[in-house]
């Protein structure tokens, strides 16, 4: 199976977005992929919570949520919107970063919001507060698809293993990760996480990023790491779009996971164990 995965550089403003992932679409569709993958936030990069509250939507009347599902109608190919920022009517006003998986027909076959809350200090400069402006998901996806199980995540899910684990076990042959990777964690760990997960798991990973420079109309710009990856259940990386936007391609073989997974069967190999005592606990008794 051919993927796209789009690299692109959102700014703050939504419609802008739009219309550049219709354009990649296409290009992606003409191509020859029959599965097309966009990055975390692709709707809206933004620090401002007061921008996203004037530019957000619900999903019942989110402009990119119609559009992206109607340019998958339109091409015939499978699409996963990485994750979209939207308003909730949660009473405490936070949004939801949601991913949506959509079938060829255009209709929605499974949505994800991320669980895992980007709360980092990576630096005195780089703060992330994340948990400030979204909540936190509870439900872990698996979704069926004409070419398999697959299992959704977004960006810092990424460094919670049992998470994946979890998606493993449940069927997942495919792993889904898009991110707004933070430049300076993204060259550190980006890569070696996403191996990680691969070969522990025995799945295909996909894992289309924001890159460059996100320009921003209010508050502070943003600048993400790029390098979208697919990587082998083996854990050999196929394709890496350095920094540049555009599109890149990667041939899937299903075959791949079941070789992975018979060399090395760890899935199977789980065992029940009791948990240490904390330190606490320890000093207690």
């Amino acid at each position: 199976m051919k993927v796209a995965l789009l690299q692109i550089t959102s700014s703050d403003q939504p419609e802008e977005n739009l219309e550049t992932l219709r354009g990649l679409i296409a290009e992606a569709a003409e191509g020859g992929a029959e599965f097309v993958l966009t990055p975390e936030v692709s709707n809206c990069v933004s620090t401002s919570r007061t921008h996203q509250r004037a530019v957000l939507h619900y999903e019942d009347d989110d402009p990119t949520l119609a559009g992206l599902r109607d340019a998958a109608k339109t091409h015939g190919v499978w699409l996963l919107i990485g994750s979209l920022a939207l308003l909730t009517r949660d009473d405490d006003g936070r949004f939801a970063n949601r991913s949506f998986l959509v079938r060829p027909d255009g209709e929605i076959a499974a949505r994800y919001d991320k669980i895992h809350m980007f709360d980092v200090e990576v630096t005195p400069e780089e703060t992330y507060r994340e948990s400030d402006g979204f909540r936190p998901g509870t439900q872990a996806v698996v979704a069926q698809t004409d070419f398999g199980p697959l299992g959704l995540t977004v960006c810092y899910d990424i460094r919670f293993p049992h998470l994946y684990r979890a998606l493993a076990h449940a069927g997942a042959r495919i792993l889904t990760v898009p991110a707004a990777f933070s430049p300076v964690t993204g060259a550190a760990h980006w890569e070696p996480l996403l191996r990680a997960r691969a070969i522990e798991t025995g799945c295909w990973v996909l894992a289309p990023a924001q890159t460059g420079k996100h320009s921003a109309s209010r508050g502070k710009e943003r600048s993400t790491h790029g390098h979208s990856l697919v990587v082998a259940p083996w854990g050999e990386v196929v394709a890496d779009g350095g920094t540049q936007p555009g599109i890149v391609w990667a041939d899937l073989e299903d075959e791949a996971v079941e070789e992975a997974r018979r060399r090395v069967p760890s899935l199977t190999h789980d065992r029940e164990f009791g948990l240490p005592k904390t330190l606490a606990d320890a000093a207690d008794g």
